[in-house]
C-alpha cells in the first residue's frame, strides 16, 4: 500500500503546527514536533534510514544516488509551521468533489466565502478536488501541501529505481512564518549543493526572485506628567507615535501596491505616555529602494519630532533577508532544470517573482543556491485558504521530473 498526495497531506493538516513570533525558543512551538515525529517515522517506513529530527525540530533525510556518476546534491525544503495569522487548531479540512465552478461557502461559517471574484485561479480547477477548511481555522496548505508532495515524491523514487537520479536531500523546517525558518539549519550536514523550497501558490509557477526586507523599529521617549498640570509640558509619546504612522504615504503601503512596488508597512504599536515603539517593515526588490524607502520614514520622524522638542527617538533597521535573485543568476540551471520539469509535468512553467519571502531567501545566502516551486495552495494564512489534489498531484511529477533531469544532464 502506498499513500497518495491527497492521503498524506489530509493526515497532515489536522496537526497544529502553529509558530509563535513572541517565544525566544527554536521551535517557538514544541508541537511543531508532532509533525516532524510524523514525517521521520514516515520517511524511516521508506526506508531512508537517516531520517531524523534535531533538537530546533528540523528533519532530515536522504535519498540515496542510483547511479554511478557525479551528479550534484540538490535538496527540497518545505516548512512544517502555519501562520500565527488564525488559528490552527482542529483543522477539519474539507473536499468539494469534481468542483463544478462558483463560489464555495464553507460549513462552520456562513459567513465566509471562497469567492471566485477574489480567488480566478478557481476557473482553471473545473472537474477538480479543491481541499478547504470549514471556515473556522486556516488550512496549512502553507506549506503541508508542500511537505506532502515532496514525501510523495520520496515515496515514488524510492519505489520506482528505475527512475535515475543523484543524491537527493529533504529538509523540514521550523518556523518559517515568524522569519526564523533556517536559522538553525546545519548546512554542512544537510551536505546539497543546491535546492528548492516547495512553498509557491499557483500550479507551474516557479519564483527565483523575492522582495528584499528590513524591519524598522522607532523608540519614541516622551515627556511624561501628570494630565492636571501638563499644559505646555506633556509630550505624550503614544500620539507621537501616531502623529508618524499618519504620515506614512498611503501610496507606498501594501494595500496599494503590487507587481515590482515595494512598500512600508506599520506591524505592531506599543506604548505608553513616556514611551512608545513603533514597528515596521520595509520591502523592495532591490537594495536602493529599501534605502530609499528607510530615507523617507525617518526624514518622516524628525519631521514630526519638531513639534514635540522635549523628546527624542531612536530609529533602528535590521536586515531581515535580501533578493535571492542576485544569488540564483550566478546558477542559472537551478530554474532552467525547473521549468524543464514543469513542462514535462504537462504545464505551462510561469517565471516569477514573490512580493514576500521563502526559507529559500536566507538560504541562498548562507551558500545554498534555492529557488521556489509551487505547491498549489491559494489565500494562505486565512480561513479561506484552498488547493486542490490535482494540483499537488502536478507537484509531485514536477519534483520527479526535476530529480530525472539533474541526472539527465550531469
Amino acid at each position: 500500500m502506498t499513500d497518495t498526495v491527497i492521503d498524506r497531506f489530509l493526515r497532515y493538516v489536522v496537526i497544529d503546527t502553529q509558530s509563535d513570533p513572541k517565544s525566544p525558543t527554536q521551535p517557538s512551538t514544541e508541537k511543531q514536533k508532532n509533525l516532524g515525529r510524523m514525517l521521520v517515522e514516515e520517511l524511516l517506513g521508506l526506508g531512508l534510514s537517516d531520517a531524523h529530527m534535531d533538537e530546533h525540530g528540523y528533519v532530515y533525510a536522504t535519498i540515496a544516488s542510483n547511479v554511478d556518476k557525479p551528479v550534484p546534491v540538490i535538496c527540497f525544503c518545505s516548512h512544517m509551521d502555519t501562520a500565527p495569522d488564525f488559528t490552527g487548531m482542529n483543522v477539519k479540512p474539507q473536499m468539494v468533489r469534481n468542483y463544478g465552478g462558483g463560489d464555495i461557502q464553507l460549513s462552520g461559517d456562513p459567513q465566509q466565502v471562497i469567492r471566485v471574484s477574489d480567488n480566478p485561479s478557481l476557473r482553471d480547477q473545473i472537474g477538480n478536488d479543491i481541499v478547504t477548511t470549514d471556515g473556522t481555522t486556516l488550512l496549512g496548505a502553507d506549506d503541508k501541501a508542500g511537505i506532502a508532495e515532496i514525501m510523495t515524491a520520496a515515496q515514488f523514487l524510492v519505489g520506482n529505481p528505475d527512475i535515475r537520479h543523484g543524491t537527493i536531500k529533504l529538509l523540514f523546517t521550523t518556523d518559517e512564518e515568524i522569519g526564523r525558518g533556517v536559522d538553525k539549519v546545519d548546512l554542512k550536514k544537510l551536505g546539497a549543493q543546491f535546492a528548492y523550497t516547495i512553498d509557491g501558490e499557483t500550479a507551474g509557477h516557479i519564483e527565483d526572485e523575492t522582495f528584499s526586507a528590513d524591519g524598522v523599529e522607532i523608540t519614541i521617549r516622551g515627556v511624561a506628567i501628570h494630565p492636571g498640570f501638563a499644559k505646555g509640558k506633556m509630550e505624550n509619546a503614544i500620539k507621537i507615535a501616531g502623529a508618524i504612522i499618519n504620515r506614512l504615504p498611503i501610496s507606498a503601503a501594501p494595500e496599494t501596491t503590487a507587481g515590482r512596488e515595494g512598500f512600508v508597512h506599520p506591524t505592531g504599536v506599543t506604548g505608553s505616555m513616556e514611551k512608545a515603539v513603533v514597528s515596521l517593515i520595509v520591502r523592495d526588490f532591490n537594495d536602493e529602494g529599501l534605502t530609499t524607502k528607510e530615507t523617507m520614514l525617518e526624514n518622516i520622524v524628525k519631521d514630526v519630532m519638531t513639534d514635540y522638542p522635549g523628546s527624542s527617538f531612536t530609529f533602528e533597521v535590521k536586515e531581515q533577508y535580501r533578493n535571492m535573485k542576485t544569488i540564483l543568476d550566478g546558477h542559472p540551471e537551478i530554474v532552467e532544470y525547473a521549468i524543464e520539469a514543469v513542462r514535462r509535468a504537462g504545464m505551462v512553467p510561469v517565471r516569477g517573482s514573490i512580493r514576500g519571502g521563502t526559507d529559500g531567501s536566507l538560504l541562498s545566502f548562507m551558500g545554498l543556491p534555492c529557488a521556489n516551486i509551487f505547491a498549489g495552495g491559494h489565500a494562505f494564512h486565512s480561513p479561506l485558504e484552498w488547493v486542490s489534489r490535482q494540483d499537488m498531484e502536478k507537484g509531485v511529477e514536477t519534483l520527479v521530473e526535476l530529480a530525472r533531469i539533474w541526472e539527465e544532464r550531469s
